[in-house]
């Protein structure tokens, strides 16, 4: 519902999807920003944004880009973790701060992006549906030390395809991957997953900063396994689609879709 709420801002219904999901992504860029909210000019989006920090349910922070730039970031302010609800806490930089380098931030904005694909790019497929998607802030199973990144469910007729999200930014070694690669595979064997998500099997899509990078990832998954695991790179995502054929297995060459049309 649209209402004035006392500080000079009439909020929007589109205002609070775009408050609330900030509460589970922690920050957005103007990009992530016109995504969620729908909005299809970028100088509507800079004045909603302007707007919601001014009214005090944003803070505004800057990160330097690759081109020599800076990109305005967004996450909640105290107000607006109070007036969401917020899973998250918003990120603790100062207003308006410019941060040279921040691997946390940096990460959180590609995980953020492969949640968006799964949440607001289109299914091609009329039978499939996207569910939920989960954050986490507590290792996925007592004794465990694995967070994943992310966790969606998407329905594929009478079916629900359950999916672990990892994002790879080329930083962590292979021996720290076989580690989490050796979690996972744990975990699918543990019979947790039937207990917390009420599905006995589940994937692992693996998203890395380029292509070379994924495929190294996928080398080293193959000399442990052939299963659960999905590999692919974040231009592959931007140049053909997140449901596209763009996904490949630790073995074998073929690319594939991760969901597959009903007659």
């Amino acid at each position: 519902m649209a209402g004035n709420d006392g500080r000079g801002i009439v909020l929007q219904e589109r205002d609070r999807r775009l408050l609330s999901e900030i509460g589970v992504m922690r920050a957005i860029d103007r990009e992530l920003a016109k995504r969620i909210a729908g909005f299809r000019s970028t100088t509507r989006a800079n004045a909603r944004l302007l707007a919601l920090t001014r009214a005090g349910y944003l803070r505004r922070f800057f990160m330097g880009t690759e081109s020599g730039g800076t990109q305005a970031l967004y996450t909640l302010s105290r107000e607006g973790e109070r007036m969401t609800g917020a899973s998250f806490p918003g990120l603790r930089r100062k207003e308006d701060e410019v941060l040279i380098a921040d691997f946390y931030v940096s990460h959180q904005l590609a995980v953020n992006r492969v949640h968006c694909a799964l949440k607001y790019e289109p299914i091609p497929f009329p039978d499939c549906r996207f569910l939920r998607f989960v954050s986490f802030r507590e290792p996925i199973a007592p004794g465990a030390s694995l967070i994943p990144d992310g966790y969606a469910e998407v329905s594929e007729g009478t079916k629900v395809l359950a999916m672990f999200l990892e994002v790879d930014l080329g930083s962590e070694s292979l021996p720290v991957w076989r580690k989490k690669l050796g979690e996972y595979l744990r975990y699918a064997v543990s019979g947790i997953s039937q207990r917390q998500w009420g599905l006995a099997q589940f994937r692992v899509l693996v998203v890395a900063n380029t292509e070379e990078r994924a495929n190294s990832l996928r080398c080293a998954t193959a000399a442990l396994t052939d299963k659960i695991f999905w590999f692919t790179s974040f231009d592959s995502i931007r140049s053909s689609g997140f449901w596209s054929p763009i996904w490949l297995r630790p073995k074998g060459d073929g690319p594939q879709a991760l969901l597959r049309s009903r007659p």
